[in-house]
């Protein structure tokens, strides 16, 4: 490597992204996590301008006035809305290393490993265009790994399962590669949504996204304990039948039957890399087990309930929620070697 490649590549500001379906984290090299907002950006709809990013924008979620909306631009992992992505990209990477700098920074983001070519270059497009000098791309499970500190390089397989707000991504890897993955359009947004459902249809009554987030994080469990199985909150929203206010109490049992479905296709999606993987390597993950990450990954009980139901040692990753960003960012110091051994560690943007 030349003196001055050399150069631009320590005095430039290394940056991580998780360009993540409910949240956004950036990990700065030396500096470690310095973001984590919502995805969630308010515009006028008449104007398209742009009035609040981040976390500001996810309080007026379904109570915005007319003429003002609130929207997710990510959906399911991938851009829905390139613009509003774009704006809301440049606005994160601002606050995160400056506005006025003399060197773009180097930007790795990471991407779904199930995503398609176009939904591929939306990516490459959106980072390029919102100031990054060099953009590159690696998958989440990839990612996932090297923030939860497992040492990938090693001839032996290692599980990761990461779970975030729009997609579910697990993956065997082994010598610096995918060897067996999938990828869901399934995570903690579903979560939401069948919480939402479940409640409409019991009980006549309509909540909002948040409401149902909130409900998750308080009560919603994988596995019912005698813990948890009295637990329960108080929930208000709109009666379908009057129109009018109305609170019911909810309890974890109805919340764990409510999400039942998404926990049965995630660790459907466990089992089937698991039916993938090379012998020598499923000998590895016996002796391993698995690790999880991503938001998605909290749900009470959840480790507990993909153990019994595969029989491996599940193991949720110390700082579930940054791991991707954390993964993404540390991958740019070992870019190089990798691509020099000819590991396909990332993809870079053109």
């Amino acid at each position: 490597m030349g003196f001055f490649r050399r150069f631009f590549f320590d005095f430039g500001t290394s940056i991580g992204v998780d360009l993540g379906t409910a949240s956004i984290l950036i990990y700065v090299k030396n500096r470690g996590i310095v973001l984590n907002e919502p995805s969630v950006v308010a515009m006028n709809q008449l104007t398209h301008e742009v009035i609040a990013i981040g976390a500001a924008a996810k309080k007026m979620l379904g109570r915005t006035p007319e003429g003002i909306i609130a929207v997710r631009p990510l959906r399911e992992g991938v851009i829905a809305d390139y613009d509003v992505t774009e704006q809301m990209l440049r606005y994160f990477l601002e606050q995160a290393c400056g506005r006025n700098r003399i060197l773009k920074p180097r930007v790795m983001v990471c991407i779904p490993s199930g995503v398609t070519d176009v939904e591929e270059r939306a990516v490459k497009q959106a980072a390029l265009a919102s100031g990054a000098r060099e953009a590159y791309l690696i998958e989440e499970p990839m990612a996932a790994a090297i923030g939860a500190g497992m040492d990938i390089y090693t001839p032996s397989g290692n599980l990761v399962c990461d779970i975030g707000g729009g997609t579910t991504d697990v993956a065997v890897i082994s010598l610096g590669g995918i060897v067996s993955k999938t990828s869901l359009r399934v995570g903690g947004d579903k979560f939401d949504d069948a919480i939402v459902r479940y409640i409409r249809r019991e009980y006549s009554l309509l909540i909002g996204e948040s409401c149902a987030e909130d409900i998750k994080k308080s009560i919603g469990t994988a596995y019912i304990t005698e813990k948890n199985r009295d637990n329960f909150v108080t929930v208000r929203g709109r009666d379908l039948m009057s129109g009018l206010p109305k609170s019911i109490k909810f309890s974890a049992q109805e919340c764990r039957e409510a999400i039942g479905e998404t926990l049965d296709t995630i660790i459907a999606a466990i089992k089937s890399v698991l039916e993938e993987t090379p012998p020598e390597l499923a000998g590895d993950i016996v002796d391993r087990g698995m690790v999880l990450t991503g938001g998605g990954s909290m749900v009470d009980g959840l480790p507990r309930l993909i153990s019994e139901l595969t029989g491996l040692h599940v193991y949720l990753a110390e700082d579930p929620v940054a791991c991707v960003a954390i993964g993404t960012g540390k991958s740019l110091a070992v870019l190089d070697q990798a691509q020099e051994s000819g590991n396909i560690l990332a993809r870079k943007a053109l």
